[in-house]
């Protein structure tokens, strides 16, 4: 008894080394690639919203949660991240109903083109801030490339192990808590970089969005429908990559099909009032603070006036909240200003973007 009693310390002490050493060398993601925090910062996060979005980029720089709160009183997080495959989009969903139970589900339709998994490195900046379920089995399984050992998503000190020699003072002052990097999802750059260029698409092979694709959008339209949430599908105004005619309609054939709503904000881009001179942050393929709120304008008359979403401004529980989430919002707006002014370029998020001048 004493032995075994001695052997069950033992390893009490090197599963807690353990556990030590994977929070050591697991990225932390502050002073550059803040995308690969947004996923965790949900859990932190309170559970009552009208709206989710989930998609890839496209949603986490392009949609302001803030400014759909205070223009329409609507509660919205952005469950988003780099590259985020369709099937990711749907695990996530599927997890986020787990804690709530939103109106409507917003998913961004860019992800369509990818039909096989793509980037180990875009997998870990979404599946590692997911916190452990049989959801997040089910997502690492569908989202690994050639290669990778399912125990590495599992354990993955097994995966960073090597870091060690590239150890900086952010891994141990981020070992326990992370730094807050996002609004409700909602990853900000209010550097402006213009579009002066926009690529024409070249020629494909087919423009048929494959099977697995189509799975995935045909599993998250029938879960939303019975959970009793309005989906709907929605063409982010990027202007890069390029989106097909032929991708469109696709889209467009798919929402009627199903009785969804489907918008290509593309072809609104002079209605909301979006300048790819000083909207953008890089060129196109983001919006910037400023085309972010545009956006977020715009599409929050469409979801208000469209379900007849509750202002919900007059809840003091709630506007108490979003009164802090405001303060953080405008604080990093106003930090990154002052960081481009005295370097030139966001250095805090590694961003060395050409920017126009600003006020």
């Amino acid at each position: 008894m004493k032995n075994l009693k001695y052997d069950l310390i033992a390893i009490g002490i090197a599963l807690i080394f353990f556990i030590f050493l994977q929070r050591l060398f697991m990225p932390k993601y502050t002073s550059e690639i803040h995308e690969g925090n947004l996923i965790q910062e949900y859990y932190g996060e309170e559970k009552n919203h009208d709206v989710i979005f989930i998609g890839d980029c496209e949603v986490f720089s392009n949609i302001s949660p803030v400014t759909l709160w205070e223009e329409y009183g609507i509660t919205s997080y952005i469950r988003g991240s780099a590259q985020q495959l369709i099937w990711q989009s749907y695990y996530l969903l599927e997890e986020t109903l787990k804690y709530e139970k939103p109106r409507i589900a917003v998913f961004n339709v860019l992800a369509m083109k990818y039909n096989e998994p793509q980037n180990e490195a875009y997998n870990r900046m979404t599946l590692d801030g997911m916190k452990f379920s049989a959801v997040k089995l089910k997502n690492i399984r569908a989202s690994m490339t050639e290669g990778e050992d399912f125990i590495s998503y599992l354990f993955p000190l097994l995966r960073y192990h090597s870091r060690w020699s590239g150890l900086t003072a952010d891994d141990f002052n981020y070992l326990f808590r992370r730094k807050k990097v996002s609004v409700n999802g909602y990853l900000m750059r209010v550097d402006v970089k213009p579009a002066t260029v926009i690529p024409a698409g070249k020629k494909l092979a087919s423009y048929r969005f494959g099977d697995n694709s189509y799975d995935y959008l045909n599993r998250m339209t029938a879960l939303c429908k019975a959970e009793g949430i309005q989906l709907v599908l929605i063409k982010s105004p990027s202007v890069y990559p390029y989106w097909y005619e032929e991708w469109d309609q696709q889209m467009a054939d798919f929402a009627e099909n199903h009785n969804l709503l489907y918008i290509n904000f593309l072809n609104y881009i002079d209605d909301m009032g979006i300048d790819f001179t000083t909207d953008t942050c890089d060129g196109g393929l983001h919006l910037n603070l400023a085309g972010a709120e545009k956006f977020s304008r715009y599409l929050g008359g469409i979801l208000s006036k469209n379900y007849q979403m509750e202002d919900r401004r007059k809840d003091p529980v709630l506007s108490g909240l979003w009164k802090e989430k405001a303060d953080f919002y405008y604080a990093t707006e106003k930090a990154q200003l002052e960081e481009i002014k005295k370097y030139g370029y966001l250095k805090s998020l590694g961003a060395q973007a050409t920017t126009t001048e600003i006020e």
